[in-house]
């Protein structure tokens, strides 16, 4: 596990959110997370779109289903899985601008809450179907983050995590000067490989249903946000304020890292599914790993 040589929490974490509002909605969209390019002609907006679909596809999502967006940013990823699949959905979010975002695009059978996931208060077994899309790197307790997820699912039910990884035995290099940076400049309290995830998804009870790689197919983000960056500093003063004064403007820092990152196989992407036994302890099952 990479772990920031500044510790973060999840106060740290809503101060990031809340803090960039402008810059994360300028430059990454309202959906906060990566594109997902199959044929390579997709718009940005369409990539984002198809990682949703994706997450929806791997659940198996039925109508009336109530589900469960752990970190939802937004909402809109929330939004979109309501309308398009017909389920309802519980939102989490540290932040509070965020809330508020979502709150102004309100639809019906979507509940965003401003509140932690470690403490997030839902029966047991309350859910059909739940997610997690780059926010599990967000967890100061990642044993916990599974555990909740699993309390939380009916038997039977899936959960789907699209995750930051960890290049399995990083050599000293890439931890020191990209995935610690990443970490530290992310507000990630800390950044698991494939292998630390599926044992964490294992001690709280799941079954691996499947894990992809899809790196490759993700990593055009980046050099799209760095172009908005630029073109945001050249044109708009309150970005440039934000990214001289602001207390979080070291994640500005993060892009071409990040970029670095993937192109030196030092940070993966990894799309897991995971299924809570009718019963008792999962075990791990047959993966299909398709590395890109």
């Amino acid at each position: 596990m990479i772990v920031p040589d500044i510790s973060q929490d999840a106060v740290a974490v809503a101060d990031h959110y809340d803090e960039l509002d402008p810059v994360y909605r300028r430059v990454w969209g309202e959906h906060v997370h990566h594109g997902l390019w199959t044929t390579g002609r997709e718009t940005p907006a369409e990539a984002v779109e198809a990682l949703v679909d994706t997450v929806g596809d791997r659940l198996g999502l039925m109508p009336g289903q109530a589900c469960v967006d752990i970190g939802c940013g937004y909402g809109s990823t929330a939004r979109r899985l309501a309308v398009t699949r017909g389920v309802g959905v519980t939102g989490f979010t540290l932040s509070a601008e965020q809330a508020q975002y979502a709150a102004g695009r309100p639809v019906p059978a979507v509940d965003i809450q401003v509140r932690d996931w470690l403490d997030n208060g839902l029966p047991d077994a309350s859910a059909g179907a739940a997610w997690a899309i780059e926010s599990s790197e967000h967890m100061v307790d990642k044993p916990r983050f599974f555990a909740e997820a699993h309390r939380v699912l009916a038997p039977g039910g899936r959960f789907v995590i699209c995750a930051w990884l960890a290049e399995t035995d990083a050599g000293r290099w890439k931890i020191r000067h990209l995935l610690e940076p990443i970490c530290r400049e992310g507000r990630l309290p800390s950044m698991g490989t494939r292998e630390e995830y599926e044992a964490m998804a294992m001690a709280a009870g799941f079954e691996i249903s499947g894990y992809e790689d899809v790196s490759r197919r993700v990593a055009r983000t980046w050099p799209i946000c760095a172009r908005r960056l630029v073109k945001a500093l050249l044109v708009d003063p309150e970005m440039r304020r934000l990214a001289l004064r602001a207390r979080n403007r070291v994640f500005v820092l993060s892009i071409p890292r990040l970029i670095l990152a993937y192109r030196a196989g030092a940070m993966r992407y990894g799309i897991f599914t995971l299924t809570k036994a009718p019963g008792g302890h999962g075990t791990l099952a047959n993966t299909s790993a398709e590395a890109d």
